[in-house]
């Protein structure tokens, strides 16, 4: 009954605010019949690595699913819609949810701002995950070209756009299975577990020398470059403007 209110309640606010913008109903957007929460269940039960799932707050849940319109058929709608957030190999990579305590960050919010202006347009890309290095992993919505839907790296060791060459399902089963040590390629430090765990998920670890430098790039032994926590989105606008000045 408390989820129903709330469900009615913010149906009226959202749909006065967003009208503009002919946005679906948060009712058209929920699939009851064909969820997809129930494969990306599956595929968290049989994961390789260690999956977090956070708690979903149900008026943040409806109001994030509105703001992205995305249906709950599908696996990015589902974890919008049924997480606040999933945390990879102890919080190493962060996938945005509805947020969470731990991850305070929704996904639409999260990307207002940075991939579109106003909620209900079409983004040209979508900040849907990112790691604690310092590294965005971003949905192509047409901004990288024509291989629409594919998910691309914001690399801190390049500032470059890497293609993944997968898409968003393909990405979930990446983070559940791949051998992230492989991917990393000897960016862990000693007892990264202990200190990415308690890590704010606002914050991401900044490195002197940068990642991308020639200097940092002559340093075999991560531990033996500097780290600080920095809030992520200081790190985003950062690495864009680093990237562009380089």
């Amino acid at each position: 009954m408390k989820q129903k209110f709330l469900f009615i309640v913010l149906f009226f606010l959202t749909s006065n605010i967003y009208s503009q913008n002919k946005m679906r109903t948060v009712e058209e957007l929920i699939d009851i019949n064909e969820p997809g929460w129930k494969i990306v269940s599956e595929w968290i039960n049989t994961a390789k690595n260690k999956v977090e799932i956070l708690k979903a707050d149900p008026s943040k849940a409806i109001d994030a699913l509105y703001k992205t319109q995305v249906s709950t058929r599908s696996p990015m709608g589902s974890i919008i819609y049924n997480t606040g957030g999933i945390l990879i190999d102890n919080g190493w990579i962060r996938i945005l949810g509805s947020g969470n305590q731990k991850l305070n960050r929704t996904l639409p919010d999260w990307n207002k701002g940075k991939s579109f202006s106003e909620y209900g347009e079409q983004p040209k890309f979508l900040l849907i995950a990112d790691d604690v290095i310092g590294g965005f992993f971003i949905l192509n919505g047409g901004e990288f070209g024509e291989d629409l839907g594919k998910i691309f790296y914001f690399s801190p060791e390049s500032l470059e756009y890497e293609p993944l060459g997968i898409n968003y399902s393909e990405f979930l089963q990446f983070c559940f299975n791949t051998n992230l040590e492989d991917f990393y390629q000897n960016k862990r430090w000693k007892d990264w577990k202990n200190e990415v765990s308690i890590l704010d998920g606002n914050k991401m670890f900044s490195f002197q020398p940068y990642l991308w430098s020639k200097e940092a790039k002559g340093i075999e032994d991560i531990n033996k470059i500097r780290r600080k926590e920095i809030p992520v989105e200081e790190q985003y606008f950062f690495n864009l403007e680093l990237r562009e000045r380089l």
